[in-house]
């Protein structure tokens, strides 16, 4: 008999790994195209036109990824010299290399928060009083769904009393909505009304919407003109752009129904791996967080014994581990990797 084929891996260190479907390659080859810079491609005009639609925005601009998009945002509302407020374990703070405060002198102030998700409360302690001895608050971000803390919504309610508060003392809010796209396919709250707070807002197209590159920023005519200058001084000005964007534009148009799935897979792959030694973290989205209580499970040789199924998850935490589902593992791998990690989980207490 022929040897059997290998399987491909179940992928789930990122909903990043995801490849084009071979509609979206078609899409992509297909894509008429200009000069974006020159303001003539028609692709990416058309993918900026509707995602500043779907975000209630007056206008979306296209980048080449989320942490250019971030520091455009926070380039556009704050003045060098000023602070922005986040909380401890946020995505903008912790793995976008300090890009605001190096390229705009916008420094971050860190809040502690049991949950990751910012409080009325917590943004109003974390706010600056005026004074001239102290740095001055001009922007507050806020992040959904929340990478670090497993995934999790923050809820419209909670989003607009913390937006309310910025508000009312005369500061700017972003809104890193990265996985913004999952945060609506969890609640049925459409992304418009997530944004609506927000003077800018940040969706990645390249995560679990399944593109292969590329974020959207929206905000207000106005401050996207300033974005628009700030994208092309940090070498964001792509040319013929149709090609990326066309990507994005079929993401959108044909992939935000189908995050559900994703959300159910995590459900799934979470309860099948919590055991005695293993909590994991009941999913709100696409993330699982599994917690190593037993001292005998150590996070790198529990990741080898992984990977020698042909499972890859990733250390997320002294003893955490981490693993996004995405539309490129379906049922079948969500039922190879649980049963891999138990295999591994196994052996590695005998």
């Amino acid at each position: 008999m022929p040897p059997s084929t290998p399987q491909p891996p179940v992928d789930l260190r990122s909903d990043t790994v995801t490849r084009p479907s071979p509609e979206m390659r078609r899409a992509i080859a297909e894509a008429p195209v200009g000069d974006a810079v020159l303001g003539d491609d028609p692709t990416a005009a058309e993918l900026e036109r509707y995602a500043a639609e779907l975000l209630g925005k007056e206008r979306a601009l296209f980048f080449p990824s989320g942490v250019m998009a971030n520091t455009a945002a926070i380039l556009t509302l704050a003045e060098p010299g000023t602070e922005a407020v986040i909380d401890s374990t946020g995505h903008m703070l912790n793995w976008e290399e300090n890009a605001a405060a190096q390229l705009g002198g916008v420094q971050f102030r860190a809040v502690f928060t049991r949950d990751g998700l910012l409080r009325p409360e917590d943004a109003a302690e974390a706010i600056r009083p005026v004074s001239p001895f102290l740095p001055r608050t001009s922007v507050l971000c806020l992040e959904n769904t929340h990478n670090a803390a497993g995934g999790r919504v923050l809820r419209l309610v909670q989003l607009q009393a913390v937006a309310e508060v910025a508000r009312e003392r005369g500061i700017r809010v972003h809104l890193d909505g990265a996985r913004l796209p999952n945060a609506a396919a969890a609640t049925g709250v459409p992304m418009a009304d997530y944004a609506a707070p927000a003077d800018t807002v940040m969706v990645a197209l390249s995560k679990g919407l399944g593109a292969p590159v590329g974020s959207i920023l929206a905000g207000s005519a106005e401050l996207m003109e300033k974005a628009w200058r700030i994208r092309r001084r940090l070498g964001g000005g792509m040319r013929q752009a149709g090609i990326l964007a066309a990507a994005g534009l079929y993401a959108l148009r044909n992939n935000l129904a189908r995050l559900e799935d994703d959300h159910r897979r995590a459900d799934a792959l979470a309860r099948r791996c919590a055991r005695d030694g293993v909590a994991a973290l009941k999913p709100q989205s696409n993330i699982v967080m599994l917690d190593l209580e037993d001292e005998r499970l150590d996070p790198a040789a529990l990741l080898r014994g992984l990977a020698e199924h042909g499972v890859w998850m990733t250390q997320f935490g002294p003893r955490r581990l981490r693993a996004v589902t995405h539309m490129d593992v379906d049922d079948a791998g969500i039922e190879r990797a649980a049963a891999a990690f138990g295999e591994v989980v196994d052996a590695l207490r005998a």
